[in-house]
């Protein structure tokens, strides 16, 4: 699922200085060379703690929506 929605990359001290060093989410400050998710549905980066919880809810709200059929 990551692929699909998020593009990760290690924080550079580039990113950090000209785009954001808090989690979008939680608002945890990033340091040079934590793992960082790009959120390409809401532009913003996440850390792996956010990043790992937005999966898990989506994977649960997948799965209860698998079986109501398409009718």
């Amino acid at each position: 699922m990551s692929n699909r929605y998020f593009l990760t990359q290690e924080a550079t001290k580039d990113i950090l200085l000209r785009v954001t060093n808090v989690c979008g989410e939680c608002y945890r400050d990033l340091q040079e060379g934590d793992t960082i998710h790009y959120d390409m549905e809401t532009y913003r980066y996440l850390c792996d703690g956010c990043q790992e919880e937005f999966c898990e809810v989506h994977q649960k709200e997948c799965e209860e929506d698998e079986g109501e059929g398409l009718f």
